[in-house]
């Protein structure tokens, strides 16, 4: 089996998996108990706050635990709109591209009275400095721009935006959850006020994650109950799911140099390989992008018939967002770069990680040609274009 979607889920590191087997023997308390089980599970919960707010740069006040990477994008989204609702400032700008957990907040916010800005990216899947300039207003409450795209790689200068925001005064959020644990993920250096983060990106178990908040920054707790993480979340603390996450986020930014070196030399023969297919394309920019992320369009094909007999062979792909899997519609990223819908539905998204080596690549680039080829024979619509009664929409 070769594992090539990394972007929806990485499999759980070893580092993680000891860390939650040891909390849930012998620090199974509740920590917001005085005994000592569940002093114990304090001790663990306030020690995984200090390593990640050293590796993130902050105050371990500056951030609290949450469920993963929508549960911390709703909470900084409707933080922020709740806070611009007091003061009379109802706009948003956000772009075309963001995950559906930022969009569907959104939308949300859209039909309660707010004004929603969908900035649309270039044909490289980048989201200009100057567009988002050009879109803030006199009421914008909130600006949000992911730091990469989940469907294509594509790096956005976070950094600049966030200079950007900080002088007008904006809040400004992105969801993080594509590049902490693989780049440097620092809000200092972003210049954000929140930022999302979730475990199962970086091999950390699923239903954990954190949310960035900077001092000062307005934040209304989504879930109401105890008074957990400082009242701004309440729920019982899950203990052995943050000290997977804890461990496996250290881990992986131990490793982060080195294997993003290792993963875009990888990336660039995956793509090569995958570009020499006739009639394909290359989604996003070819070097703005995670060192893991490869997105490949192919003329008369679709998306879900190339995942299936691709898993038939044992490689395990993606053709967009996991959570978006079934749907029919093309990929609103694509589209949004201005994509045709024909070729949106084709895409392939193929996403490395620490398992992946030159032969995984090589076999995986054999098998797409081979079931590309078997799906363009079944094609009649590519039939038509070999015969010259329709034109390609890709020259290659």
């Amino acid at each position: 089996m070769i594992y090539l979607d990394y972007a929806a889920t990485a499999p759980m590191r070893e580092c993680a998996l000891d860390a939650m087997n040891d909390v849930m023997r012998h620090a199974w308390g509740n920590p917001s108990s005085i005994h000592e089980e569940g002093a114990r599970a304090k001790a663990v919960l306030e020690d995984a706050r200090e390593r990640i707010a050293a590796i993130l740069g902050c105050r371990p006040s500056e951030f609290l635990f949450t469920s993963g990477g929508t549960e911390s994008d709703s909470t900084a989204l409707l933080s922020a709109a709740e806070a611009g609702r007091r003061a009379g400032h109802r706009h948003i700008v956000t772009s075309a591209i963001e995950h559906h957990a930022v969009l569907r907040p959104l939308e949300k916010l859209a039909k309660n009275g707010f004004d929603v800005t969908e900035l649309r990216p270039d044909g490289d899947g980048m989201i200009s400095t100057e567009a988002v300039r050009d879109a803030i207003r006199q009421d914008t409450c909130l600006v949000s721009v992911m730091t990469a795209n989940n469907e294509t790689g594509v790096l956005q200068p976070v950094g600049e935006i966030g200079e950007l925001c900080r002088a007008r005064g904006i809040p400004f959020h992105t969801d993080a959850v594509q590049t902490a644990g693989h780049l440097p993920t620092l809000p200092a250096e972003i210049g954000c006020d929140t930022l999302a983060v979730s475990a199962h990106k970086f091999g950390g178990p699923r239903g954990a994650g954190f949310l960035y908040v900077r001092r000062g920054a307005p934040l209304t707790p989504l879930l109401l109950g105890g008074n957990q993480e400082r009242g701004r979340r309440a729920g019982t603390e899950n203990v052995a799911a943050i000290a997977g996450m804890t461990a496996a986020l250290e881990e992986s930014v131990h490793a982060m140099q080195g294997e993003a070196e290792r993963l875009t030399v990888l990336r660039d023969r995956l793509a090569a390989g995958l570009l020499a297919i006739p009639r394909s394309v290359l989604n996003g920019h070819p070097a703005k992008r995670l060192p893991n992320n490869v997105n490949v369009s192919f003329e008369g094909v679709e998306g879900e018939p190339l995942i299936l007999l691709l898993d038939e062979r044992g490689i395990r792909a993606s053709s967009g967002a996991a959570c978006s899997a079934g749907a029919l519609e093309p990929s609103h990223v694509l589209t949004a770069m201005g994509q045709p819908p024909e070729l949106a539905v084709g895409s392939l998204r193929l996403t490395l990680g620490p398992d992946t080596d030159e032969a995984a690549v090589d076999l995986t680039v054999e098998a797409v040609r081979d079931v590309v080829r078997r799906l363009r024979s079944q094609s009649p619509d590519w039939q038509a274009k070999c015969e010259g009664k329709k034109a390609f929409l890709i020259e290659n």
